[in-house]
């Protein structure tokens, strides 16, 4: 299991699901979390200093530049330093699915909003501190949407692969700074507190896998704590794509 002793992680999203397993993985090792979310994240920081880890929660509005601006500064006033941010959070719980001619242009507005400028905006929250320690890592979240296609979430598909265009972008403008930046690409994962898909779906996901089993978050902590570590000091510009042979990257 890596060691993620010393480091300290801002995690967007880490209320719930992802995130929240994102968040809870990399406290057990060791790290000092940041979990930052629209509500909720508190409780989350709470259940892991319950558990002798360390973190704090932070109300934040990707779609507000000044929530991001004091996230950082909170992080630094608490653990001294931040090296790595998750971009967990995004538009997908909430969203229009549906025909592309019915999606309500507000829900089109809102997933890049969210998907893209939030990701943006929170990359441009922790930059200013990276250089000034010299470096860091930025792991943002695609979709198999964005390779495979899927039909009745264009929208969300077209913003997760403006995800990868911006991660290889921003790989080449901060290196220079020694600063990684890298994406996931997870495939279909259930969620028990939103039921997204159909059985019948669910199970044609599960098929077209090599490893024919539903996707856990657990399953991606593993390409996230590799991200986030100094494992993959020489890794950038990368999209790992976590989804058990359902497409080949």
């Amino acid at each position: 299991m890596t060691d993620l002793v010393g480091r300290v992680v801002i995690v967007t999203g880490g209320a719930v699901h992802l995130g929240k397993t994102y968040a809870c993985a990399l406290a057990d090792r060791g790290a000092s979390v940041v979990v930052a979310d629209l509500s909720g994240a508190a409780l989350v920081a709470e259940s892991i200093r319950g558990k002798d880890g360390r973190a704090i929660g932070v109300d934040i509005d990707l779609r507000d530049p000044s929530s991001l601006e004091a996230m950082v500064a909170k992080a630094h006033d608490e653990f001294g330093a931040v090296h790595a941010l998750v971009n967990n959070a995004g538009h997908f719980r909430n969203m229009f699915r549906g025909p592309f001619e019915d999606i309500p242009e507000s829900d089109w507005d809102a997933c890049f909003d969210i998907n893209v400028k939030g990701t943006w905006n929170a990359i441009r929250a922790v930059v200013p501190g990276f250089r000034k320690t010299g470096g860091g890592r930025i792991v943002n979240v695609s979709s198999s949407t964005a390779f495979k296609g899927l039909g009745n979430v264009v929208h969300y598909a077209a913003a997760k692969a403006a995800i990868v265009g911006m991660t290889r972008s921003l790989a080449r403008e901060l290196g220079p700074d020694s600063i990684c930046v890298n994406a996931i690409a997870p495939d279909y994962v259930p969620d028990d507190d939103l039921h997204t898909r159909s059985p019948a779906a669910r199970g044609r996901a599960v098929q077209g896998r090599c490893l024919q089993r539903d996707q856990t978050a657990d399953d991606l902590v593993g390409a996230v704590t590799y991200l986030v570590s100094e494992d993959s000091a020489f890794v950038t510009g990368q999209t790992i794509h976590v989804n058990g042979g359902s497409y080949f990257g």
